[in-house]
Order: structure tokens, then C-alpha cells, then sequence
């Protein structure tokens, strides 16, 4: 490990609540809380902690947004279940309709039957 990821390390081990994603800020919070003579080293060590800083905020975003996708997608196929196991209106309306067609066909079908009879009788 070179130089600047170890004093990083070293300096986010102890103070990585107080460094946001701001290099500005985060160069003044290292001037605070140590000593670093070369302003090239200080600036490279300010860099490495705002891009590991804005690094681990991306991947916790990424988390989350999977995590909430996860649980959508399971409420829509929760939702779709539940509906397609519960008849909608549309479908009781089609079934009373069926329903109410076939007992007309069965009272037609009867006075049919009856008619022939009738005849039959008359025939005979």
C-alpha cells in the first residue's frame, strides 16, 4: 500500500464523520486533524479521501435503490397475484351473464321438448 492510502486510511480510522464530498472542506478538516508539511501530499491525501468518501456514498445509494426496486417489484407481483386469484367485476358480470343465458337456453330447451310432445301426441 503506497504512502497516501495508508495515511488516508490512518486519518479516516479515526476522524470519517467529520469528511464529506467537498475537497475544500475535507482539506481544512485535515489541517485540523494532523500535520502534513508538503502541500502536493496534503492535496494528494484531501484527494484520495473525497473520492473514497463520494465512492462509499454511490454504493450506498446503489444499495438502497436496489433494495427498494427488490420491493417494488415484490409488491406488483403480490399485487398481480391478488388479482388474479380474486374474480374482478368485470369478470362476476360475464359469469352472471353466462349464467342467466343458460338457464334461458334450459327453459327454452324444456318448452321445446314440451312442444314436441304435444305434436307427437296429435300425430298419433
Amino acid at each position: 500500500m503506497d504512502r497516501i492510502k495508508r495515511i488516508s486510511y490512518e486519518v479516516l480510522d479515526k476522524y470519517k464523520s467529520r469528511f464529506g464530498e467537498d475537497f475544500a472542506d475535507n482539506k481544512k478538516i485535515l489541517n485540523e486533524v494532523s500535520i502534513v508539511r508538503s502541500k502536493s501530499l496534503k492535496n494528494k491525501i484531501t484527494g484520495y479521501i473525497t473520492r473514497y468518501i463520494k465512492k462509499e456514498i454511490r454504493e450506498e445509494k446503489s444499495k438502497k435503490e436496489q433494495i427498494t426496486s427488490t420491493q417494488s417489484e415484490e409488491s406488483v407481483e403480490k399485487q398481480v397475484q391478488s388479482e388474479t386469484s380474486e374474480p374482478t367485476t368485470t369478470e362476476e358480470t360475464i359469469t352472471e351473464t353466462i349464467e342467466e343465458k343458460t338457464e334461458t337456453i334450459e327453459e327454452k330447451t324444456e318448452t321445446i321438448e314440451e312442444k314436441t310432445e304435444t305434436i307427437e301426441e296429435k300425430t298419433d
